[in-house]
């Protein structure tokens, strides 16, 4: 993904800088490291720069082992003096495992003040950020802290500085037979703070203040045991965490804290201080680290990582070693599993593969067998001639970076191709060191290899064999000699044909001459035939040669003619203002590029009707394949308009910005034509109004698909809102402009009306635009866009999942209506699942409906302050994905289950229905004016 500094996601570089270990002396250490340092507390493994006892740690990564008297005895180990207690280290990616305490506060008690987690002056951090590759970022550590219970307020405090950070408040529904029993629903008997949305940087001591809210003033319910604990959402379950509320779990919870080096704030500062730098291996490589994504030009350190292919220790002097290779193979190993066959370096058991990064696994117990590559791919084919091994991924879902995990692979996720190479070395290096390099064979040879992705970069080489020669380069006596003369169709001779070793020869026959690589041998003739031939050919070669010259010179005029036209284009269509938008950013004339017409007309056949994929009002859409195969859609408009022309710049200037997996890629533009087009990524299975309004009004789409494609859609529309510096609305979210990949993957589609919004700005006054029935109508009264906007949009869309309805529907025997309208009037006569799809209603259960039909009308409420973010959204359906995978109950068909859930939920509905629908008389007096927009469409 990029990010943005002036325009959107053009995050500042943070790219890995390789260091080179030297044996010094430092300021708090001295190497090599006293021979009596321990190694392990109890059952706890540690390496430097932690140590316990002087000389043997870097400042601020002390420990202190305490022994209990017990029968056996034991010990403990903590951070510093002795305050936080450690469970287990990831020395490999920088993360120590801790113990943090569950805070309590009995029914009987109004108040309580407790410590969370006391780090004191510490190097180690709740949150941080940092950039293993050009342009991705991952979270080195993530954490959030839980509240359960009824009717308590809960205040975040920095005990630094005795200030509150954040407060939330928990409630419950009345007749709750368990103050639990819906903290995983659309109950507020528990509130949460998120550490991932705190600035972590500053936070380095966490207390809770727990304070009852007071029944009777509030009209609350079910005052209850209140529990508080900060945990580790990457290492916590479902299963841990309702046994910690149920008290069927221990009393602790586990914490990850991401550890780094603060004696500089850069590694380019870092690294010219010798005497204290810490990446000391020579093997080792140096990465910035930031407090959190949206201060990524703000970095606070660093950390050390062993480079591809070495392994072990880069605080330490020749701490980084290479990783051990495999070069001869046993004759017992594997090479096929199921229909695909297994070339080394890849293998299926220990000692059959080059190193642990080419492991593959083969489950045998399906039929046939699958080929496994990471426990996330399904292998469909490899290549070791192109270095590309096929995969598609077990679940739609799972997506996975292997630049993350120091492996030589980097992933085309559109093609689910991954890219591999050998090491991290150049040739030239690779073959000082024989025991390691992999071009083991005499007749192969090494090249260098480059390869990239959307930022990602790794470079090392591969091995082929030599010309003449087949087989496997990386396997002693693995490429053999081919006989060229058994493939007469590939190897061409007229003659006689001898193999030689890596070649073959073709020579003719005794009695006669010619290349008999080109045409067959000629036999010997009489001077006069042969001279009297090359006459008569010269005679027609020069007719032919006049011939051509003419055709040339037309050919050229015409191709002058069109160019001076193309560039007449060119520049109509702004063509110097775009170019210099994307040659101005590195990364975006990567991703983005302005094709020439011929390409174009190539790629279409000439924009051939059979390419043609939809038409509508502005235009049609044409399929083709561009001259490296890619699959494009190609937008070409109908009329040439100023206002479209820069509708056309601005849905360029937003997309070659954007680089989101739900979001459709921009490939470039072609200017050369009268009417510009758009040459964006194809999506094969059309937009989501095409599946949820089908012609015979059955819908395909299952429930849990809708809940993903929701999920995936309030993602991609939050990124766009929150994950630059400048934001993007979009101003025409809706159903058809959602577009679906093979894998049903949802691809947020058309920003020709989008628009950016600055920081320091809440909102934008602009024309009002966009698609009748979604519609926000605060901003259809103020002209006033804003994020919300965004939000109602989904809303409606949210609301089409639901029922399977379009957002303007008939009724029998009644006029269209508005579905927003008619959903919001159904929720104040407490209908609640009058609108809601038979099909939904099979396959969901009460708790996700309810959850569902409560966050649309919070989406649908008319003051855009009172709706939530995309992220809130994002986050509330994330939720109940997690939910879903443990299970739930369906709602039954009869009355009995229907009125229970009715009546269980009435309190919150009343409540947030009349907020979601106050004002809708008289702001919906507007909907004559909405039904004029419908049938006069922007």
């Amino acid at each position: 993904m990029g990010f943005a500094e002036v325009l959107l996601i053009l995050f500042l570089t943070l790219g890995p800088m390789g260091s080179t270990g030297e044996e010094n002396t430092s300021t708090d250490i001295t190497f090599p490291l006293p021979a009596n340092c321990p190694k392990r507390c109890g059952n706890i493994s540690f390496e430097y720069p932690f140590g316990i006892g002087s000389g043997c740690y870097r400042a601020g990564f002390n420990l202190t082992c305490i022994s209990h008297s017990t029968d056996p005895p034991t010990r403990s180990l903590f951070l510093g003096d002795g305050t936080v207690e450690v469970i287990d280290f990831d020395m490999d990616n920088g993360i120590v495992y801790v113990k943090t305490p569950i805070v309590t506060m009995d029914v009987d008690e109004e108040y309580i003040n407790h410590t969370l987690i006391d780090l004191g002056n510490f190097p180690f951090s709740f949150n941080l950020e940092a950039n293993f590759t050009d342009s991705f970022t991952i979270s080195l550590a993530y954490n959030e802290i839980l509240v359960f219970g009824c009717s308590a307020n809960a205040d975040l405090v920095d005990l630094a500085t005795n200030k509150t950070i954040n407060t939330c408040s928990t409630t419950c529904f009345a007749n709750s037979s368990s103050p639990y029993e819906y903290w995983y629903s659309f109950d507020t008997g528990y509130c949460s703070f998120d550490m991932y949305n705190l600035n972590a940087e500053n936070l380095t001591s966490l207390g809770i203040r727990l304070t009852r809210l007071n029944q009777t003033e509030h009209h609350l319910f079910n005052a209850s045991i209140i529990k508080a604990f900060l945990y580790s959402e990457r290492n916590f379950t479902n299963e841990n965490i309702e046994g910690i509320v149920n008290g069927t779990k221990t009393q602790v919870a586990v914490t990850t804290l991401a550890y780094y080096i603060i004696d500089h704030p850069t590694c380019k500062e870092a690294n010219q201080h010798r005497t204290t730098y810490a990446c000391l291996s020579y093997n080792s490589d140096c990465y910035d680290i930031f407090p959190e994504i949206i201060h990524i030009n703000y970095t606070i350190g660093y950390i050390c990582r062993c480079s591809l292919s070495y392994q072990g220790n880069p605080y330490m002097p020749n701490g980084c070693q290479d990783a051990i290779f495999t070069q001869s193979l046993p004759n017992n190993c594997l090479t096929k599993c199921g229909d695909i066959n297994i070339s080394f370096p890849f293998g299926l058991e220990e000692g059959c593969y080059r190193d642990q990064s080419f492991f593959l696994s083969c489950n045998w117990t399906t039929k046939p067998p699958t080929l496994l590559f990471q426990d996330y791919y399904i292998v469909m084919n490899m290549s070791l001639e192109e270095g590309t091994l096929e995969v598609k991924r077990i679940y739609d879902y799972e997506y996975f970076s292997f630049a993350y995990e120091n492996q030589p692979f980097i992933g085309f996720e559109e093609l689910i191709i991954l890219n591999w190479i050998i090491t991290d070395q150049s040739c030239k290096d690779a073959k000082l060191n024989t025991t390691t390099f992999a071009c083991i064979d005499q007749n192969s040879s090494c090249n260098d290899e480059k390869i990239s992705r959307h930022g990602q970069k790794i470079s090392g080489y591969r091995c082929q064999c030599n010309n003449g020669y087949e087989g496997n380069p990386y396997l002693l006596n693995g490429c053999r000699d081919i006989d060229e003369c058994r493939n007469p169709q590939k190897y061409v001779c007229y003659g006689t044909c001898t193999n030689t070793n890596g070649s073959y020869s073709c020579t003719c026959p005794p009695g006669s001459s010619g290349d008999p690589t080109q045409k067959a041998c000629i036999p010997g003739k009489k001077h006069t035939v042969v001279l009297g031939v090359i006459i008569g050919v010269s005679n027609g070669v020069g007719l032919l040669l006049l011939s051509a010259s003419l055709i040339i010179l037309r050919t050229k005029w015409k191709k002058r003619k069109q160019k001076r036209i193309r560039e007449k284009h060119f520049r109509q269509n702004h063509g110097l203002l775009l170019q210099q938008l994307i040659s101005s950013r590195e990364d975006v004339a990567e991703r983005t590029k302005i094709f020439p017409l011929e390409e174009i007309e190539k790629a279409t056949n000439n924009f051939d009707e059979t390419r043609v994929l939809g038409r509508g009002g502005h235009g049609t859409v044409y399929k083709g394949i561009l001259s490296d195969q890619r699959v494009v859609a190609i937008k070409k408009s109908k009329i040439v308009k100023k206002s479209e022309i820069d509708q056309f710049v601005n849905e360029v200037a937003i997309l070659s910005q954007i680089n989101h997996r739900n979001v459709v890629k921009l490939f470039g533009c072609c200017l050369e034509t009268e009417v510009p087009l758009l040459i964006y990524e194809f999506i094969s299975n059309g937009a989501l109004s095409d599946h949820l309004h089908t012609s015979d009004g059955s819908s395909a789409l299952s429930w849990e698909a809708r809940l993903r494609i929701a999920t995936e859609t309030a993602g991609a529309l939050a990124y766009l809102h929150s994950a630059a510096s400048i934001s993007i609305l979009h101003r025409d979210v809706k159903s058809s402009n959602i577009l679906l990949d093979d894998h049903f993957t949802a691809k947020v589609s058309d920003f020709g009306a989008s628009r950016f919004i600055p920081l320091d700005q809440t909102h934008i006054v602009t024309g009002i635009q966009g698609t009748f029935g979604y519609l926000d109508p605060e901003y259809y009264q103020t002209s006033q866009l804003t994020e919300k906007s965004d939000v109602y949009s989904f809303g409606v869309i949210l609301l089409e999942l639901l029922t399977g309805k379009k957002p303007i529907f008939s009724v029998e025997h009644e006029n269209k209506q508005n579905l927003s309208i008619y959903f919001l009037q159904a929720l104040q006569e407490k209908r609640y699942f009058d609108l809601v799809e038979d099909r939904v209603m099979k396959e969901g259960t009460k708790q996700e409906l309810m959850e569902v039909i409560q966050l649309v009308a919070t989406c649908l409420k008319f003051k855009g302050s009172e709706r939530p973010t995309m992220k809130e959204v994002e986050y509330k359906l994330q939720n109940l994905i997690r939910i879903r995978k443990n299970g739930g109950r369906h709602i039954a068909e009869g009355n009995e289950e229907t009125e229970y859930l009715l009546s269980d939920s009435s309190y919150t509905f009343s409540d947030s229905v009349d907020q979601a629908t106050e004002g809708t008389s008289r702001n919906y007096s507007l909907e004559k004016e909405f039904m004029w927009s419908h049938y006069n469409p922007r």
